[in-house]
C-alpha cells in the first residue's frame, strides 16, 4: 500500500525548487504605472502653487516685484512675519487665529453631540415617517448653501448674534452629510445588542451612551475633523456676519488684509498671513489622517 502511495506521489506535477512561477499580465503593470504617473502629475500640479505661496512669504518686496517665477527665493527673510505679528491694531492676526480656534472647537463639539443623537434616532428608533423625513431632509441639503444666506442672516440678526461667535457656532450643527455618515455607520451595528439591552431594562439613552457611542467613535472622529476644517475654512458666511475687526475669524481677516496689504503691494505679508492660517488645519490632518482611512468603510462598526 505504501508503494502505491509513493508511486502516485511521484506522478503528481512537482513544483520548481524555488516555487511556482506565476506569470503576471503585462497590461496590469502598464495600467498601474499609468495610474501612478497620473497621480504624480496631479500632485505636482497641486503642490507647486502651495510651495510657491509659502516661499513667497519669505521673499523681500523688491524680489517679489522684480523677479519672475522662481520657486525658491534668492534670500530667505523673516521680516514679513515680524511685520504681521507686530501689527496688532489694524490686522491682529493672532487674535483672529484664537477666534477661529474657539469657534471651530465649539462648533465641532456641538456637532458631535447633535449628529450622534440624530443618527441614533434615524437608525435605531422606529417612528412613523422616519425614512421619509430623513430622505426629504437629505434631498433638501443638496440645494446650494447660498440660497439660505439671506434667511440665515435674518434669523441671526433677529437673535442678536451678529458680530458674535454664535453666528458661526450654531448654524450647520445638524448637517445632513454628517448625519448620513453616522446613520450608515450605525446600520452596520447588529441590532441584537439593542434588543439584549432592552431585555435587561436599558432605555434608549442608556443604549446610546453605553453601547452605541463607543462603537461609532471612528465615524464621529471623522465628522469632527470635517466639521473643524469646514468651520475654520468658512469664508463667505463670516464675511457677512462680522464687521468688528477684533471679533473676526482668520478667514474674514484675510479679506481685510487684501485691503491693508494689497493697496501697498505687500505680497509677502499677505502670503505670510495665509500660511499662518493654514498651519492649524495642516497639523490636524497630519495627526488624524488615519481616521480618514478608517471611515472609508461605513460598516466597520461591528460585523453581524
Amino acid at each position: 500500500m505504501s508503494n502505491q502511495v509513493a508511486q502516485q506521489y511521484d506522478k503528481r506535477p512537482r513544483m520548481k525548487e524555488h516555487g511556482a512561477v506565476k506569470r503576471k499580465n503585462p497590461g496590469t503593470n502598464i495600467s498601474k504605472y499609468i495610474s501612478y504617473l497620473f497621480l504624480i502629475v496631479l500632485c505636482i500640479i497641486w503642490i507647486i502653487p502651495v510651495i510657491f505661496g509659502i516661499t513667497t512669504s519669505f521673499r523681500s518686496q523688491s524680489e517679489v516685484v522684480s523677479s519672475g517665477f522662481r520657486l525658491f527665493p534668492k534670500e530667505w527673510i523673516f521680516d514679513n512675519y515680524v511685520s504681521i505679528l507686530e501689527n496688532t491694531s489694524t490686522a491682529p492676526i493672532l487674535r483672529w487665529l484664537m477666534n477661529s480656534l474657539f469657534i471651530a472647537t465649539m462648533h465641532t463639539l456641538l456637532v458631535v453631540v447633535v449628529i450622534s443623537i440624530t443618527g441614533y434616532g434615524y437608525s435605531r428608533m422606529k417612528f412613523k415617517g422616519r425614512d421619509t423625513l430623513f430622505f426629504t431632509l437629505l434631498g433638501i441639503s443638496f440645494f446650494p448653501g447660498v440660497v439660505n444666506l439671506i434667511p440665515s442672516y435674518k434669523i441671526i440678526d433677529a437673535l442678536g448674534w451678529v458680530n458674535t461667535a454664535w453666528a458661526m457656532i450654531i448654524p450647520g450643527l445638524a448637517g445632513m452629510g454628517n448625519i448620513f455618515l453616522v446613520r450608515q455607520f450605525m446600520n452596520g451595528i447588529p441590532k441584537d445588542l439593542d434588543e439584549s439591552a432592552h431585555v435587561d431594562g436599558a432605555g434608549h439613552f442608556r443604549i446610546y451612551f453605553s453601547i452605541i457611542m463607543p462603537l461609532i467613535k471612528p465615524v464621529l472622529i471623522v465628522c469632527a475633523l470635517f466639521s473643524f476644517t469646514g468651520s475654520w475654512n468658512d469664508f463667505l458666511w463670516p464675511v457677512i456676519v462680522f464687521t468688528d475687526v477684533d471679533k473676526m475669524p482668520v478667514t474674514a481677516g484675510l479679506l481685510l488684509l487684501q485691503d491693508i496689504y494689497g493697496n501697498y503691494r505687500m505680497i509677502g505679508q499677505l502670503m505670510g498671513s495665509a500660511v499662518l492660517a493654514i498651519i492649524p488645519t495642516l497639523l490636524l490632518f497630519l495627526f488624524a489622517q488615519k481616521y480618514f482611512v478608517q471611515s472609508i468603510n461605513l460598516n466597520s462598526g461591528i460585523k453581524g
